[in-house]
């Protein structure tokens, strides 16, 4: 999802979102309530209301003009990076928030979120019937936002070019003829980078994962920081400067770089590498202003921003009645099996986990 996505992105998507659009928007009426249930909105109460987020979150700039003439409220924006970073931020600044609600908290830290006390439970009433299968917990700590798969994504016109079939499987990008194409992102600082460590846990198991990264260290794998990094520093892609035409991104990246007037991508997403990232928002935990911070949870579950997510974050809004563009049923089809691992699972490994694979492919 960053971000996505990081968040797509998305995990999520900094330049696949448009840079420019960093500056946050706002859109229709929104409720407010308590700890656990909201409340039709009242009349527009003013003030600042702070939204901390991943780096690549961006939303329609109309949208934002809305949200603050029908609230009264003015949005302001801390993006600290990428959603791992996010998290992390949250974490040591808890006892000074660095602002009133966060979105772009991902599945695989979620369960970290909400057992370091960052968070304030808020249950929106107008939750998409959709979202009931992503919730974290029962107390509503976190609300799902949008969806993303995390896959591998290939530069077709660079393998068609070299004469090279484009790999499509987790075992595949082991093959010699692979050697060296590959960037990944570092799971440690990067969601999009814990998603694919997850995808390759659900595939191989807790017994059979380490020895595959092995096999992709072999193969020459390259390790990148963050999403933005991979894709736009080392992937070969028309939007991109480097010289490797496998990087691990989402499955709705294609439709970014399809050409103005084209109706087809020259980058596609390998759905059997995937694995689904769920992007949550939430009420920070000492708010300043823990009303507005419902008002915007509540907007982001708007018709009008889930219709605009996928144009803006290229990821699908955690509503499916809530219609896609036209091109993405050909070019950002979802994986119809992505990978899974249970949350619990994540919870009670993701950090053995993230130390195994630094030592496995970082040394």
């Amino acid at each position: 999802m960053n971000n996505h996505i990081g968040g797509v992105r998305r995990n999520h998507l900094i330049a696949l979102l448009g840079a420019g659009g960093l500056a946050l928007a706002g859109c229709s009426a929104v409720g407010t309530g308590d700890a656990t249930s909201a409340s039709p909105s009242g009349a527009a109460a003013g003030g600042t209301v702070t939204l901390v987020t991943h780096d690549s979150f961006a939303l329609s700039e109309e949208l934002i003009t809305q949200f603050e003439a029908d609230t009264g409220l003015t949005l302001e924006q801390v993006a600290p990076g990428d959603a791992g970073s996010l998290v992390n931020q949250l974490i040591l600044t808890k006892d000074a928030p660095l602002g009133d609600v966060v979105f772009g908290i991902d599945n695989s830290f979620a369960s970290r979120a909400i057992d370091e006390g960052i968070l304030a439970p808020y249950m929106p009433t107008d939750l998409p019937a959709d979202a009931a299968q992503y919730a974290v917990d029962e107390k509503g700590s976190l609300t799902p936002i949008d969806t993303g798969d995390v896959c591998v994504n290939a530069d077709e016109e660079w393998f068609a070019e070299k004469g090279l079939a484009v790999p499509s499987s987790f075992d595949d990008l082991l093959k010699p003829e692979y050697k060296d194409l590959l960037v990944v992102e570092n799971p440690a600082t990067s969601s999009p980078g814990l998603a694919f460590l997850l995808g390759t846990i659900g595939a191989f198991g807790t017994d059979g994962w380490t020895d595959y990264w092995s096999g992709l260290g072999a193969n020459g794998v390259k390790v990148a920081a963050s999403w933005s990094d991979a894709y736009y520093v080392d992937f070969s892609g028309p939007s991109s400067e480097g010289d490797r035409p496998l990087v691990v991104s989402y499955s709705s990246s294609p439709p970014y770089e399809v050409p103005e007037g084209g109706d087809t991508a020259p980058t596609s997403a390998l759905l059997d590498t995937c694995f689904r990232q769920v992007e949550y928002a939430g009420v920070i935990a000492g708010a300043k202003n823990p009303e507005g911070a419902k008002k915007v949870v509540d907007w982001l579950l708007s018709p009008a921003v889930q219709a605009d997510i996928p144009g803006s974050m290229y990821v699908y809004p955690v509503d499916s009645s809530v219609a896609l563009p036209d091109s993405w049923a050909q070019v950002a089809p979802q994986a119809t099996a992505p990978f899974v691992v249970a949350p619990a699972d994540i919870a009670a490994n993701r950090d053995e986990w993230i130390t195994t694979w630094t030592d496995t492919v970082i040394g």
